[in-house]
């Protein structure tokens, strides 16, 4: 397991994602998912 706030540095090391918030999972998905969940973690990062 790898704990890393930069996604940059997370997708090519990682096969599944979980995003936290305030401490809780609000979204887990696979690496095979990842394009279509780039609109929400947009949101969830601020970017």
């Amino acid at each position: 397991m790898v704990l890393e706030q930069s996604l940059r540095f997370a997708v090519p090391l990682a096969d599944r994602f979980y995003v936290m918030e305030h401490g809780r999972i609000v979204a887990q998905f696979s690496a095979a998912e990842l394009g279509t969940k780039m609109p929400m973690l947009n949101e969830f990062l601020g970017v």
